[in-house]
C-alpha cells in the first residue's frame, strides 16, 4: 500500500481523528503498510449517523458485511435498522456468527473480543412474493414520480400520468390497486369520459392510451401483487426488542430481483413516506433509524429530474427527522452529486482498474476524498476483502481523517439462516397478521363499475378478500357497467376530496 510519509506518527494522528468521547460503532483498526494497529481505532460517532453515508466498493469486497457490521452494532444501541436483501444473504443477522480460525484471526488483528450474537429481526418480502411478511403500498400512496419511474414514461408521460392522479384524488376515485388506475385511465379514454379528459389540462387521448397500454403491460409482467392492501405502514420499522436492542428489519429481494425498477423504486417509496410520518426532531444522541439502499445505481439508472430532485430532497430534509440514508453501489459515480455531497460517512472498499472506464472511475472516486496521508489511487486498487478506506463526520461534524482500515469481523451468521427457520421466524411475527392477507375494499373500479358490495363475510378489518375470478375486460369494466352513463354525466360535478401530496407526489398519509 502506497503512503507519503510511512511514519508512526502519521499513524498517531490518523487515529487522533477518530479518539471520541461519546457513543460510537467501531468498524475496524486502521492499516498503515499493510499492518493493522490494534490500538487504532477506526469509529463513527452515533450522533452522526443521520448525516447518511456510502458504502462503495466492487462486487466481491465485501459491503454486505460491512452492513451486517453496521447493522449490528446499531441494534446493539438501540436504533432499530432496515437492510434491503438483494442476495439473500443478510438474513444471518438473526443468528449468532460461527466460530472459526478465520474469524478468530480477523478479531485479534484488530482487537476485537468476538462472542457469536443474533440480533432481533423482522423479515418482509415486496408483495409477499418470497419468504417474509407482505410490503404493499396502495396506488395513490406511491404517487405518480415513483409509479412513472416503474412504469419507464417519460417526463411528458410522467407529468400526465399526474394529471391523472391528480383528477382520481379530486373526484374521490379511490387509487388503491392497479386495477383502479386502469379503470380510471380507460374512462377517461372512453367515449363517456371523453368530455373529463378535456377538462384535465394538458392531457391527450393519445398519452392517456400510452399510459393505459403500461399499465396493461405491467399487470401482465405480474406486478398486481405489490399494490393493494393492506398497506404497510413504516412506522413498523421504529421498533425496539424487549431487551432495549432496536429491530433490524430485512426486506428479502431474491425473489424479485429480475424486476431491479421495481424494487428500487419501492425503496424510495418506503423513505418517502417515513419522511411524511416522522416529526422534526433536529439534532439527537442517536438516529430513529439507519435505512441502508442497496444496489443504489438502480434507482438513479434513467431517472427524470423531477424525480433525482425528489431523492436529493429527501434526503437534505429526513436527517432532522432523524433518519440516517446509507447508500450502498459500486462506485460513489453511481450516485448523482448533489446526492453524494450529502453523504457525510464513506466506506469505500476496493475498486478495480482492468479498463479505461475502471481507471476513470477510480480517479473520480478519489478526488471524492479528503487530502490524505495514503496514495489513495494505490491504496483503492490494493485493499483486501473486509478492509477499506473511511471518512466520517466527527462529533462537531468535521471530517475525519482518511483511514485505510481492516474491518472488524461480524457477530451475527456471515451467510442466510435455513428457510424453514426464515419461514417460522415469520409466521411468528405480531406483524404476520396484519399484513398477510390481501384485502380489496370498493375503489376507484368498483365505483366505475357500479358493482355493489358482496354480501359480509369474515374478512380482515377494512376490506373483503380479492375475488379468484378472472377480471374483466377493459370495456366490461368500464362500458359494461349499468351505472357508466349516470356515472358519467355526474362525475365532475362530485365533490371529491384532495389528497395531500407531498414528495414524489405520495399520498401523506392519515394516522
Amino acid at each position: 500500500m502506497g503512503t507519503s510519509e510511512p511514519t508512526p506518527d502519521a499513524v498517531t494522528e490518523i487515529a487522533a481523528g477518530y479518539a471520541f468521547s461519546g457513543q460510537a460503532l467501531d468498524l475496524g483498526a486502521l492499516l498503515w503498510d499493510g499492518t493493522a494497529h490494534p490500538d487504532a481505532a477506526v469509529r463513527i460517532p452515533l450522533p452522526v449517523l443521520n448525516r447518511h453515508g456510502l458504502v462503495a466498493g466492487a462486487t466481491g469486497t465485501g459491503k454486505t458485511k460491512t452492513l451486517q457490521l453496521i447493522a449490528e452494532q446499531l441494534s446493539a444501541q438501540g436504533v432499530p435498522v432496515f437492510l434491503a436483501d438483494v442476495k439473500g444473504d443478510l438474513s444471518g443477522i438473526s443468528a449468532p456468527g460461527e466460530a472459526g480460525e478465520k474469524v478468530q484471526a480477523r478479531a485479534a488483528e484488530v482487537g476485537q473480543k468476538w462472542t457469536p450474537a443474533g440480533f432481533p429481526a423482522e423479515f418482509y418480502a415486496l408483495g409477499g412474493i418470497g419468504h417474509g411478511i407482505p410490503v404493499r403500498a396502495t396506488v395513490t400512496s406511491f404517487g405518480p414520480v415513483l409509479l412513472a419511474k416503474v412504469l419507464q414514461l417519460n417526463p411528458t408521460q410522467e407529468q400526465s400520468l399526474g394529471l391523472i392522479f391528480h383528477y382520481a384524488d379530486t373526484k374521490g376515485l379511490e387509487l388503491l390497486d392497479l386495477k383502479d388506475l386502469r379503470a380510471v385511465v380507460a374512462f377517461l379514454t372512453s367515449e363517456e369520459g371523453k368530455a373529463e379528459l378535456t377538462g384535465i389540462g394538458g392531457l391527450s387521448t393519445a398519452t392517456a392510451g400510452v399510459i393505459l397500454r403500461s399499465l396493461t403491460a405491467f399487470e401482465a409482467q405480474g406486478m398486481s401483487d405489490f399494490f393493494g392492501e393492506p398497506e404497510f405502514d413504516t412506522a413498523d420499522f421504529l421498533r425496539a426488542s424487549p431487551d432495549g436492542r432496536g429491530i433490524v428489519s430485512v426486506l428479502e429481494l431474491p425473489a424479485v430481483q429480475d424486476k431491479p425498477q421495481l424494487f428500487s423504486t419501492f425503496l424510495m417509496w418506503l423513505l418517502a413516506d417515513l419522511f411524511h410520518d416522522l416529526p422534526e426532531i433536529g439534532d439527537a444522541e442517536k438516529p430513529k433509524l439507519v435505512f441502508f439502499f442497496d444496489e443504489a445505481h438502480l434507482l438513479f439508472n434513467g431517472a427524470s429530474k423531477a424525480f433525482l430532485d425528489s431523492i436529493t430532497q429527501t434526503v437534505r430534509l429526513i436527517r432532522s427527522k432523524g433518519v440516517g440514508v446509507f447508500f450502498v453501489t459500486q462506485t460513489p459515480k453511481d450516485v448523482p452529486s448533489d446526492v453524494l455531497a450529502q453523504l457525510g460517512n464513506r466506506v469505500q472498499h476496493a475498486l478495480r482498474a482492468f479498463t479505461p472506464d475502471d481507471q476513470k472511475a477510480l480517479k473520480a472516486t478519489v478526488k471524492t476524498f479528503p487530502n490524505s496521508a495514503y496514495d489513495l489511487e494505490e491504496l483503492l486498487t490494493s485493499l483486501g476483502t473486509g478492509e477499506a478506506v473511511v471518512t466520517v463526520l466527527s462529533e462537531k461534524g468535521a471530517p475525519t481523517p482518511v483511514a485505510a482500515t481492516r474491518l472488524r469481523a461480524p457477530e451475527s451468521l456471515m451467510g442466510p439462516i435455513d428457510a424453514g427457520v426464515l419461514d417460522r421466524a415469520v409466521a411468528a411475527s405480531p406483524l404476520h397478521e396484519r399484513y398477510a392477507q390481501a384485502v380489496d375494499r370498493e375503489s376507484a373500479y368498483e365505483k366505475l363499475q357500479g358493482r355493489p358490495e358482496p354480501k359480509s363475510e369474515s374478512v380482515p378489518e377494512g376490506g373483503r378478500r380479492r375475488e379468484e375470478k378472472e377480471a374483466p375486460s377493459m370495456v366490461e369494466q368500464v362500458v359494461g357497467s349499468g351505472m357508466f352513463k349516470s356515472l358519467a354525466r355526474s362525475i365532475g360535478t362530485q365533490l371529491g376530496r384532495e389528497i395531500t401530496r407531498s414528495l414524489f407526489g405520495t399520498a401523506k398519509r392519515r394516522r
